[in-house]
């Protein structure tokens, strides 16, 4: 008999099945309480009869339980067949493992993609390692057949992570940010101005009207697998957007007398102009004031934006003459938008300028990034000579 008790129900009525008549014992009457040997074994050949239906009960509930294809991985580890490969696996699969996936879950995607013989093998190994319940949602590299234990040995290291990351330094422009992720993401530079051709469609706020740059934060980006260029240009703008709201931008502004947008020009220009943090809002105090006298700018970081000139911070005469609405030699007042994206600390320099009466800055040292101010034309041509003495002797000018 099965150590289950399944399917013998009648055996014991076998034994008289060769009787005489005469010879076998008589049948129990109809109303009798306990009666007799043959009363006894029908009854428990009745309930062994129920054991099937149980069975497939169980199985049943598993299903549900389980779920999918782990349910009949999951029988068999009922009694004791997982199958699993020997390992240790050849070829390539890519694996994702989403939020909220449990064990389960991630065996069935293993499975699907070839990689483990049976959701319950990776199952049981999840089950005998701590380590699983660290397994980071995001992409894997596999190979196909792979023992379920050497495949969570893959998921539990954040090494094996399949992800690009970018790093968008603060100033950034967008063509340079074009070149950044087209050179460490499988994006190209092609699909990054298909979509910047059209900005609404990456979530740039109206008031920006259509322009991108100074909207696309300077960060560090993780790009996984698939990730498209819509997704991360949008990306990049939620976070300027995100920023911006927690700086408060919109009422601060307001109580400077500038909009939002102007703000975001301001702390662009720092980005190019100032390289130390304690001088951002002093440059920005002499911004402000200069736009106060109506006195032009006189930015060459905005001569080199309007003649596309990248590296440098020297400008010639032929430069500052462009007509470009972005010189500030030519026009008097802020240029109509940001010059690359700023950084938070520039932002907020923008918007929490320092008291001072200057009206010129200049950087003496540009390796130390020393930034003299002053309140005088004549007081600023002197620093321009300290200016014009370091570069004798410095290479970085």
């Amino acid at each position: 008999m099965s150590n289950l008790g399944l399917g013998f129900d009648g055996a014991d009525d076998a034994d008289d099945a060769g009787r005489p008549d005469d010879q076998r014992p008589p049948a129990p009457s109809r109303g009798a309480r306990g009666g007799g040997r043959r009363a006894e074994r029908r009854s428990g050949g009745r309930f062994r009869s129920c054991l099937p239906m149980l069975v497939v009960l169980v199985v049943v509930v598993a299903a549900a339980w389980f779920g999918g294809g782990a349910a009949v991985d999951k029988i068999k580890s009922m009694v004791g067949e997982n199958p699993d490969y020997s390992g240790p696996g050849s070829g390539s699969a890519v694996v994702q493992v989403k939020q909220g996936d449990t064990a389960a879950a991630i065996g069935q995607s293993l499975k699907a993609a070839g990689v483990v013989k049976s959701v319950g093998a990776f199952t049981d190994a999840a089950r005998s390692d701590e380590r699983s319940r660290t397994i980071q949602v995001g992409y894997y590299q596999l190979k196909k057949e792979m023992k379920a234990s050497d495949a969570l040995a893959v998921l539990v290291d954040p090494k094996n992570l399949i992800q690009a990351r970018v790093t968008i330094p603060e100033g950034y422009r967008v063509k340079d940010i074009v070149k950044a992720v087209a050179a460490k993401t499988d994006i190209t530079a092609a699909q990054l101005n298909q979509v910047l051709k059209d900005p609404a469609s990456i979530g740039l706020p109206a008031p920006a009207q259509g322009k991108v740059e100074g909207y696309l934060f300077p960060a560090t980006y993780t790009v996984v697998p698939g990730e498209t260029a819509k997704q991360l240009l949008t990306q990049m703008v939620a976070k300027t957007v995100e920023v911006q709201k927690s700086l408060d931008l919109d009422a601060r502004a307001k109580a400077l007398g500038y909009t939002p947008e102007e703000i975001m020009t301001v702390a662009s220009i720092l980005e190019y102009e100032g390289s130390r943090d304690e001088d951002y809002p002093k440059i920005a105090r002499a911004i402000y004031n200069r736009l106060d006298k109506g006195m032009a700018l006189q930015s060459d970081a905005t001569v080199a934006y309007a003649n596309n000139l990248e590296g440098t911070v020297w400008t010639t005469q032929a430069q500052r003459d462009n007509p470009s609405p972005y010189n500030t030699y030519v026009h008097t007042g802020l240029p109509p938008g940001p010059i690359g994206s700023p950084g938070e600390k520039t932002i907020e320099a923008a918007l929490k300028p320092a008291d001072g009466p200057w009206l010129y800055w200049l950087v003496v040292n540009l390796k130390t990034g020393e930034t003299r101010f002053n309140t005088t034309l004549e007081g600023h041509n002197q620093d321009k000579a300290v200016l014009d003495k370091y570069c004798q002797t410095s290479d970085a000018c």
